[in-house]
Order: C-alpha cells, then structure tokens, then sequence
C-alpha cells in the first residue's frame, strides 16, 4: 500500500505558475501507474494528467495541454505537476493518485490510491 501527499498549491496570479509535488511513502512510486486530477467548487472530479509507470507515456486533458507536463522522479519517490499559464478556471483541489496498472489513463475508478488533495487559487 502507497501513502500519498501532496504538496505545492497556493494562490497565484493569472498566467502564473506552480510546481505541484505528489510524495509517496509505504511503496516505491515506480510500482505505480500516476495521475492527477482536480475538483473545481461545485463541480465534479476531474483528470488532468496521467503518466505510466516508466515515465515513457503521458495524458492529458485537452484544456490543459501545451501548459501542464507531469513528471516523475523515480529515485525521490515523487510525482510532479509543473503548471504554467495558469488562468483562473485552473483553480480547484488536485489530488494525485496511484494505480497498479502500467498505463495509468482518466478514469478514476483504476486509481486504488489517494492524496488528501492541495489546493490552488489562480486570480485574475
């Protein structure tokens, strides 16, 4: 079993950016397919992006992609979302989230594994 926690959100202004960190404890996060996603006020869950187990594939939702890479370092046990270009529809709580199979993808219910989320608030 993987303990996850992220960290990395704050309050940031229109095309700004942040870095957001996913720490794995209990288990090797190479063991584990990645994924972010966000739930905006209101709103359902969403994905954002995804990576595989290598780090040699990556997905992402189309409102995102060109501003958001993802990003694993193996050797720190740490999954990563750098954001870029931030706009105001961006702010939500992201999760990070771990699932045993080799391509991690968008939908929720493969991840077995949950951080308790960090919030980031882009103001226009």
């Amino acid at each position: 079993q993987v303990q996850l926690v992220e960290s990395g959100g704050g309050l940031v202004q229109a095309g700004g950016s942040l870095r957001l960190s996913c720490a794995a404890s209990g288990r090797t996060v190479s063991s584990y397919g990645m994924g972010w996603f966000r739930q905006a006020p209101g709103k359902e869950r969403e994905f954002v992006a995804s990576i595989s187990r290598g780090g040699g594939s990556t997905y992402y939702v189309e409102s995102v992609k060109g501003r958001f890479t993802i990003a694993r370092d193996n050797a720190k046990n740490t999954v990563y979302l750098q954001m870029n270009s931030l706009k105001p529809e961006d702010t939500a709580v992201y999760y990070c989230a771990a699932t045993t199979l080799l391509m991690a993808g968008s939908r929720q219910s493969v991840y077995e594994y949950w951080g308790q989320g960090t919030q980031v608030t882009v103001s226009s």
